[in-house]
């Protein structure tokens, strides 16, 4: 009995490897080991990041590569957190800073958007093509020739009315609007055109204001669009360097990629720390991007149908 339990079990076994032989044809077999590959060229950077958090510096600096911490050493989170700890960074505040920076970004970025879009999708007037156009001209031109015309005209600005344009967030926010506007107007803009004009025109045959239509039928069916486009504003303002780096000299207000590059630049060497710094910066965006992937598939995928 026993010998015969053996034998089908391992027929058994025999079977199943011999399905899959036959389902594993060439193309099939060259798309997984493309996809394997991938995902790791993705996720082993994020893993090295993590996991480097967590080691010593002998284990960074070695030869040999560690891929597995000898301990889940915390040292590196409490030089960012805690006063006690030698060599204490007060990361608190930079990400406190950056949470001012992009999530008014975000907000003023979709409510200016989505009143700029509506007209370009719906309302006739003269230039509008060119308008468009223009906006769209002007996005081309890379962030790094638009950060000296911006600083020398907000520099003129704040002497007229009395700021100053260093380490002011405000400021470091209007920079940013300055970039994301541009797509998101015309992202939203696509998206509008796929609305169907005859709700809208029923409504106001009904009585309901423009802005009663926008409030009550256009947004609520623009949900995925304008989810896509805080995002994207928000990950811009989130991770933006340059223009941090340029308008910010005071430790203090530092938002948090430039604090970064400055515990990277510091005469102490400390990876753990930035790797540290770099996974707590990173983690809330993947979390959004998570819990969020719904709406961004339906906003960046609906747009794209007519316009």
């Amino acid at each position: 009995m026993k010998e015969g339990r053996f034998r089908s079990a391992t027929e058994g076994r025999l079977s199943l490897i011999d399905r899959l032989a036959r389902s594993l044809t060439w193309p099939r077999f060259i798309f997984a080991l493309t996809l394997i590959f991938f995902l790791t060229s993705i996720l082993f950077p994020f893993y090295w990041m993590v996991s480097s958090s967590f080691k010593s510096f002998a284990e960074i600096a070695g030869r040999r590569p560690a891929y597995v911490p000898s301990a889940l050493r915390l040292d590196a989170y409490k030089a960012l957190f805690d006063p006690n700890f030698t060599g204490f960074q007060d990361f608190g505040v930079n990400i406190l800073n950056s949470i001012k920076v992009a999530v008014p970004t975000a907000i003023i970025a979709v409510i200016i958007s989505t009143l700029g879009a509506y007209a370009v999708a719906r309302l006739r007037f003269k230039g509008k093509a060119f308008l468009l156009n223009g906006i769209l001209l002007v996005y081309l031109f890379p962030a790094v020739l638009l950060i000296i015309p911006l600083f020398a005209m907000l520099t003129q600005i704040g002497r007229s009315l009395g700021f100053s344009v260093q380490d002011n967030l405000p400021i470091l926010m209007v920079t940013y609007l300055a970039q994301t506007l541009p797509v998101a107007l015309y992202m939203l803009a696509n998206y509008f055109r796929t609305i169907p004009a005859e709700i809208e025109q029923a409504s106001l045959i009904d009585g309901c204001s423009r802005f009663s239509v926008i409030w009550r039928i256009t947004l609520p069916l623009s949900i995925p669009a304008l989810v896509s486009v805080a995002i994207y504003t928000f990950m811009i303002a989130w991770n933006e360097f340059l223009y941090a780096l340029v308008f910010l000299n005071s430790s203090s207000m530092f938002t948090m990629p430039i604090k970064i590059n400055a515990i990277f630049n510091s005469p102490d060497p400390r990876p753990q720390v930035v790797m540290a710094a770099s996974t707590i910066m990173t983690i809330p965006v993947v979390i959004l991007f998570l819990a969020l992937q719904r709406f961004l598939e339906e906003g960046l995928t609906a747009g794209g149908v007519k316009g």
